[in-house]
């Protein structure tokens, strides 16, 4: 196959403004192919630096319209900003006893209802009133930290949470009770050891499906359908479970981050490994043991880890590596308007950003002295907010004049710190379980 010119963007683009001049091409598909240009994510840089919180960012995104970022920090505050200006439009306390984990904006709200969680293992939701002031109240608690919650996208009512106690909660804002779906526990043994969750994310084109992970190696999708509100049902039962083949039985994964594409995909990122895309067809089905190889002693019930899956290498998901993902709890995410690019943040203070098809990774940036934990695109135009470690929140748009190129590897003083970072959560992990 003939390899594509550099200039082929550029000429394409250059048909494309005609295309649209003379009719040929909506406005809406012009912007749309405009915005998943690569030569725009080449010429992503900062475009302002939002400073006021005084700890970590641990959240950031933007309402449904895309003027306002939401953040929240270790702080225990929330903060609305105008991200053009830099400017803060509203801060509150959020009424959490620790560090906010996430804050989201509810749609179809006016922008006044905001749902957060924290490592008080609480979710709150704070109401906007109309003389500016807020009110907070709690909607429902976890056994242990709370790290993500879920908003339905065409609902300005429900929300679900997970904690690290491996509850799975489901919250009506009409009413402000919580219910209590299932706690989620492992596929293995005797069924006993709860699953400390780290993400949950909703499938915007069918929000009956929401997928959680956590500490063992599976997502898991569920089918809110199938909960009977009377009760009467165990809802504990996942309707879909997802997993690389080499990582079945692994001990040492855990899922940090969950998102779906526009296109229902499932990308699933993990600690001390890499990121991972399914399409619906990866799935393992309702009960993942079915699709992998069993060792079951005939003299216990007991069911053992299994060591290989038979899978066909036309449904291999499509991996993305480069990033390092072991100190924190990361999320990962899509960009452009079609879902066109992968991005993380890694523990080398820097955003990656892949191709979503082939996995080839096209641009690095340095985003944090530290770690870049969040990155959340804009719902309308080719810009990102990033936040980690540091207390500001940086906003990228392609606002560069040259196109940035890719380092042909990690400098060194990167990987010495990776280095450095890898030998030290894993001497924490042998001091641990000395102890």
């Amino acid at each position: 196959m003939k390899k594509r010119p550099r200039g082929a963007s550029l000429d394409q683009a250059v048909v494309d403004i005609r295309r649209r001049e003379v009719g040929g091409l909506s406005g809406l598909s012009f912007a749309r192919r405009l915005a998943a240009s690569e030569g725009l994510v080449l010429r992503l840089d900062i475009y302002n630096k939002l400073k006021g919180h005084r700890g970590c960012v641990n959240t950031v995104g933007f309402n449904l319209g895309g003027d306002i970022v939401i953040s929240g920090s270790d702080d225990r505050h929330v903060k609305l900003w105008d991200w053009q200006t830099g400017k803060v439009k509203l801060s509150f306390d959020s009424g959490h006893l620790s560090n906010v984990f996430q804050a989201k904006i509810m749609p179809y709200t006016d922008d006044r209802s905001i749902v957060t969680c924290a490592a008080d293992g609480q979710a709150r939701h704070a109401q906007i009133l109309e003389g500016g002031q807020v009110q907070t109240m709690l909607l429902a608690k976890h056994r242990g930290r709370a790290h993500k919650l879920a908003i339905d996208p065409g609902s300005p009512h429900i929300v679900y949470t997970c904690g690290e106690d491996g509850l799975v909660q489901h919250l009506d804002l009409r009413s402000n009770t919580a219910r209590e779906l299932f706690t989620c526990r492992e596929v293995y043994g005797t069924h006993v050891e709860v699953v400390h969750l780290n993400a949950i994310a909703i499938d915007p084109r069918n929000p009956n499906l929401f997928v959680i992970g956590g500490s063992d190696e599976y997502a898991r999708v569920y089918d809110i359908r199938n909960y009977k509100w009377n009760g009467s049902h165990n809802f504990g039962r996942s309707a879909n479970y997802f997993c690389p083949s080499h990582l079945i039985g692994e001990a040492h994964v855990g899922i940090t981050g969950l998102a779906f594409s526009g296109q229902s995909e499932l990308l699933v990122s993990y600690n001390d490994e890499s990121i991972y895309l399914f399409t619906q067809e990866m799935g393992l089905g309702p009960d993942p043991l079915s699709a992998s190889t069993k060792s079951v002693d005939s003299n216990s019930s007991e069911v053992t880890s299994p060591t290989a899956v038979n899978v066909d290498d036309n449904v291999t998901p499509q991996v993305y590596k480069g990033h390092r993902n072991c100190e924190t709890v990361k999320g990962v995410g899509f960009f452009g308007p079609k879902c066109e690019y992968v991005v993380s943040g890694s523990d080398c203070g820097r955003i990656f950003i892949w191709k979503k098809k082939g996995g080839q990774l096209i641009r690095v940036m340095a985003a944090d002295k530290h770690v870049v934990n969040c990155i959340e695109p804009h719902p309308h135009i080719p810009a990102l907010a990033s936040s980690g470690i540091e207390n500001d929140i940086k906003i990228w748009t392609p606002k560069a004049i040259e196109r940035a190129t890719l380092p042909m590897k990690v400098e060194q003083e990167d990987f010495m710190k990776l280095q450095y970072l890898y030998l030290r959560h894993h001497l924490l992990e042998i001091l641990v379980l000395r102890i």
